[in-house]
């Protein structure tokens, strides 16, 4: 599949563009990561979204994607590809290694369409819900945001129905150690 027909499956999965999830990274000024509040913004968004997934119990398939990480590893995971992601520190290449392999990393937790859709309610209250990203002046910044990560959820769920055993997270083993 071709990283054009994965785009388009993308977005019939999500109703987001590819050059839309792009938007919170590119068309903010200030950055998202100024708006956020540098590192500890994200940290703090990690921890709401963290907080509300863990606190899932009426979903337990959902909360079983989890289960091989604590709360706080996965919030350290999140905090620190985000930081990455949108301008900051490579912290998560620090503690992962050069590639993200954002597919790979998950191709282990069966993640469908209805996990997407868990992830991105937990992800977009988690949002709203951040003190640093609220008023009028962050309209625009919480959408971008929104549209980021609904595409990014489903390109999960696109990209998995084509990995091959070993594009799995370090080959054909998930890395050592507790990892989400």
């Amino acid at each position: 599949m071709s990283k054009y027909e994965l785009r388009t499956k993308t977005y019939e999965l999500s109703g987001v563009t590819y050059e839309q999830s792009l938007l919170a990274s590119t068309s903010l000024t200030p950055t998202l990561l100024e708006r956020i509040g540098g590192e500890d913004g994200f940290h703090k968004l990690a921890t709401l979204f963290y907080q509300r997934v863990f606190a899932d119990k009426e979903n337990p398939w959902f909360l079983g994607i989890f289960a091989t990480s604590t709360q706080s590893e996965a919030i350290d995971n999140q905090y620190r590809f985000l930081v990455q992601t949108f301008g900051g520190p490579e912290l998560y290449k620090e503690k992962k290694g050069k590639y993200t392999r954002l597919v790979g990393r998950h191709a282990n937790y069966k993640i469908g369409s209805a996990a997407a859709k868990r992830w991105t309610y937990h992800m977009e209250l988690a949002i709203d819900e951040h003190t640093n990203l609220m008023g009028k002046e962050n309209n625009e910044a919480r959408e971008y945001l929104k549209q980021y990560f609904r595409y990014t959820a489903f390109y999960i769920v696109a990209a998995s129905e084509y990995m091959r055993d070993d594009q799995l997270s370090g080959g054909t083993q998930l890395d050592s150690g507790r990892i989400w």
